[in-house]
């Protein structure tokens, strides 16, 4: 048996599929299935060791990306589109896998054309409201279409999709035990905890909103604020100024990127989330906690600013757009939601009625079984 897994080099990509492949692993200990190969296609590994810890066997495929905007680099995509597409061919022919996965994203488009041309089943999985180009493309002949909001059947056969919710990693489906994550953290059991994810890059407005609010934030909250990679000593040594005066500065602990056990920690102590509206919304989702979503404002087909409205509507979150966005509205949204325990309460049970927990696993199930139908033809 051997799938291929392929999707954008983006952690919105990339993480759900690491998610689904524990299940197929789970599945192929589980029924002893002999000679089974995971590769993973894209136009970068992403993470090497995340790859290697989960079986994954990683492939180059180079992609161009179109942009929906005028660019000199369209005119480069072009051919790195098109040498990508015949290298991909090449190796999916080498490898002739039973079944390929498409998480979407334009480093996903050569692999899933060469399944195409090729013949090999393919499913995608669409993480937003309104579906990437790819996938909608992609979703007019695939053989199943997972998606993680119900919004998203509209753009696809309805014979073909199913809403099966959205792949979260094993190891940060559930927040640690409190009392644990509060040691971990260093953190008093008295005080509310605010998590802030930008996303793995970090958020440039999210940074200066919550750097602004710092001083009033601090007195009644302890923060845990994830500030992408590249931003962190930046926004460390603007927040050790904003608070040289503070006697309660170690209730702020900046992380340039929380790994999966941080994570799984932050799950478990955060009392409410600051977030964008990307594929971050199921895992909040997943943990039980209230939530205030900023989508951005530019992505394609807008469908940040669509998953988080989608999201709202559920009664697990606020939303607070962009232009909206300033220390005194972010802070005051933050202490009502935190105040009014009836608000609170009725925000956290629709988070987790919101979620569905069982995605990864309906995904993989679905690709062994395709696999091994198509293995045995």
């Amino acid at each position: 048996m051997k799938i291929v897994f392929t999707g954008g080099g983006t952690g919105g990509h990339f993480y759900p599929i690491v998610a689904v492949v524990q299940k197929v692993n789970q599945i192929i200990d589980k029924e002893k299935i002999l000679g089974a190969k995971l590769y993973y296609f894209s136009d970068s590994p992403y993470d090497k060791e995340v790859l290697f810890e989960n079986g994954l066997l990683y492939e180059e495929v180079k992609a161009g990306k179109m942009r929906t905007y005028f660019s000199l680099k369209n005119f480069t995509d072009i051919f790195k589109m098109f040498f990508g597409a015949i290298n991909a061919i090449y190796k999916i022919f080498s490898i002739y896998p039973d079944v390929v996965f498409g998480k979407g994203g334009y480093a996903s488009f050569p692999t899933i054309l060469a399944a195409r041309i090729l013949r090999i089943p393919v499913l995608i999985h669409e993480s937003d409201s309104v579906p990437g180009r790819v996938n909608k493309w992609a979703g007019h002949f695939a053989n199943k279409v997972a998606i993680s909001f119900k919004e998203a059947a509209d753009f696809f056969p309805k014979n073909k999709v199913a809403w099966t919710g959205h792949p979260i990693r094993t190891e940060i489906e559930h927040g640690a035990p409190h009392n644990e994550a509060l040691e971990y953290f260093k953190f008093e059991s008295g005080l509310p905890v605010l998590l802030i994810l930008g996303g793995s890059q970090g958020a440039e407005l999210i940074n200066n909103t919550v750097l602004d609010a710092l001083p009033r934030l601090i007195k009644n909250f302890q923060i845990i604020h994830q500030t992408g990679i590249a931003n962190f000593k930046n926004v460390s040594a603007r927040a050790e100024v904003v608070l040289a005066s503070s006697n309660e500065k170690v209730r702020y602990v900046p992380y340039p990127f929380l790994n999966p056990l941080a994570m799984k920690m932050a799950a478990g102590v955060a009392t409410i989330i600051v977030s964008r509206g990307g594929s971050t919304i199921f895992e909040i989702a997943s943990w039980g906690v209230p939530s205030i979503i900023i989508p951005i404002t530019t992505t394609n087909g807008d469908h940040q600013r669509k998953n988080a409205f989608n999201y709202a509507h559920s009664g697990a979150c606020n939303v607070v757009e962009e232009m909206n966005m300033t220390a005194n509205i972010l802070s005051s949204e933050i202490e009502r939601i935190v105040e009014d325990k009836e608000i609170y309460n009725k925000m956290s049970q629709s988070a987790k009625a919101f979620n569905k927990p069982d995605a990864a696993y309906k995904i993989a199930r679905q690709l062994v079984d395709i696999a091994l139908s198509h293995e045995r033809k």
